[in-house]
């Protein structure tokens, strides 16, 4: 007897069974991650928000709300019940996987070649930017995804001239806004790009930029059909984000009596502090210099990127999708210059991979040749590969590095207590407590103590109504209170540090002193109160 078996399965089926075979090798990874103790403060700030949320007490509608960047925040949701320390890390893998499945889907209907579908996979799998967006459980997979659709849908509009595409692009671009307020300023660059395009669109027979111009300023018809089309485009693709982002200001204000809340406050944000302490810490160093100089982060990010040299070349004949393409760089510069205290982190340099695997997703049918083209394709990307990895070992910024170093010391003791081990000991300390032992803490710098607390019930933090009473009497409302020391370089943002009156009478009057230490760390003192 003989059986025939056949499965039909088409291309969209094997690219949904190829992202789910993705998405779980980067749960795995990112569990493995967790395992070796790796943590970031934004995961950690997103961690304790969500609890608050979800198992603190007192009003919470500001913490929903207000807290920034609020897509990514939000997205941990739906995994907080089955682990809220890992939310982040399933929300980031899942996003990095549908990133994939996005760029994916866009260049299986442009080709048929699965050489370059094995390409783009490879990327995915083993590239150390993409890995660590999948597994940091940082906000930087979504931007990359509303990147993406942005300037794909920007692509998509010069080759259809369909302003449909733009209303889409439009769209993401709030997106990416929610994302990353700093995108705000990608949009100063698209203004004079919008203008040229609405000049190329005009049906004249004259191919140079200049003397279009010239024809369509002297002609009244022209003119007029000029202005209204770049008009048209300024509002389709410029009004949703600007209203979007005044009507999140408002919010603010009216919440919490400030329009910039979202931006400058560290109980909204994790940025504030930790960009700041970031270049702090660094410049601090005699031997510090800084690898990022103006009119050369361009230069870093084609080392870091070398693919996008060729994916420019691609469109050699295409000079508004040249333009384009030269917007990120004029970001870049821009936000160097514009937060010349703030390191450039690594999603700004992973935006440029991203891009240059769009320009091939779009021009891999088109191209001639496609023996050399892949023999070149393939090498670029095994170098990026490198370059990936050594950008991220010498990060700036100590999360980045962290990533680096979690995986290659994973069978060696750190000999130095790591910060992250300090804010667990002090949180496992506080676990300890009887039930229902309330500690006072200032969430401002300490989040990443109460995101390891068990109990986030028992804290009084400054989201709640009377935690400004506790502080004043904090004998009629806690057992506890969590103090930064004078060795802990943020102690000066918080409320409560060796400066706060308790303690300074606790120093001056040991005797009569109301307070008694119960646990030290390095940077940080738990005082009970009798």
């Amino acid at each position: 007897m003989k059986f025939n078996l056949s499965l039909n399965i088409s291309r969209s089926q094997s690219l949904a069974i190829v992202t789910a075979v993705v998405a779980i090798y980067y749960l795995i990874f990112g569990v493995y991650m967790h395992s070796l103790g790796y943590f970031n403060q934004e995961t950690l700030f997103y961690v304790e928000k969500v609890r608050i949320i979800f198992e603190g007490a007192g009003y919470k509608l500001k913490v929903i709300g207000l807290t920034s960047p609020p897509l990514p925040f939000f997205a941990t949701f739906p995994f907080t019940t089955i682990s809220p320390l890992m939310a982040p890390v399933i929300a980031s893998a899942l996003g990095t996987a549908a990133l994939f499945y996005l760029m994916a889907s866009t260049l299986v209907k442009k080709t048929q070649d699965d050489f370059y579908l094995f390409l783009l996979l490879l990327t995915f799998l083993l590239h150390p930017g993409i890995l660590y967006v999948a597994a940091s459980g940082k906000a930087i997979y979504m931007v990359l995804i509303f990147f993406y659709m942005f300037f794909l849908n920007i692509f998509k509009y010069y080759t259809s001239n369909t302003t449909f595409h733009v209303s889409i692009a439009s769209i993401c671009l709030v997106l990416l806004l929610f994302c990353d307020y700093k995108f705000i300023w990608l949009t100063l660059f698209f203004i004079p790009l919008v203008f040229s395009i609405s000049l190329q669109s005009l049906n004249l027979a004259e191919k140079e930029s200049i003397f279009r111009m010239t024809q369509s300023f002297n002609s009244p018809s022209l003119r007029r059909k000029l202005i209204n089309k770049t008009f048209a485009l300024y509002v389709i693709l410029f009004v949703l984000p600007i209203a979007s982002i005044v009507c999140y200001k408002l919010l603010n204000l009216t919440n919490a009596n400030d329009a910039d809340y979202f931006m400058n406050s560290p109980y909204a944000t994790w940025t504030v502090l930790a960009e700041r302490f970031i270049y702090e810490t660094v410049t601090l160093n005699r031997d510090f210099k800084s690898p990022e100089v103006s009119l050369l982060i361009s230069a870093r990010m084609i080392i870091f990127c070398p693919l996008m040299v060729f994916a420019v070349a691609l469109f050699r004949d295409k000079p508004y999708q040249i333009l384009t393409l030269l917007t990120p760089f004029a970001f870049v510069e821009f936000l160097h210059i514009k937060y010349d205290k703030v390191f450039i982190s690594h999603q700004y340099y992973l935006m440029f991979l991203i891009l240059a695997l769009l320009c091939f997703i779009i021009k891999v049918q088109p191209v001639k040749n496609t023996i050399p083209l892949k023999i070149v394709l393939a090498l670029i990307i095994v170098v990026q590969f490198g370059t990936g990895y050594y950008f991220l070992s010498n990060s700036m910024m100590e999360d980045e590095r962290n990533f680096i170093t979690t995986i290659k010391n994973r069978n060696i003791k750190q000999e130095e207590e790591d910060e992250q081990d300090e804010n667990r000991d002090m949180a496992n300390y506080i676990n300890g407590l009887p039930d229902g032992t309330r500690v006072m803490i200032d969430d401002a710098i300490a989040y990443p103590i109460v995101a390891f607390v068990n109990n986030v019930n028992d804290m009084v933090l400054p989201y709640q109504e009377n935690f400004i009473s506790a502080v004043e009497t904090p004998g009629q409302y806690v057992s506890y209170i969590l103090i930064a020391n004078n060795r802990n370089r943020l102690a000066g943002y918080s409320i409560l540090n060796t400066r706060y009156s308790p303690v300074v009478y606790q120093m001056s009057n040991s005797g009569n002193s109301t307070l008694e230490k119960a646990y030290e760390t390095e940077h940080w003192t738990l005082y009970r109160l009798y």
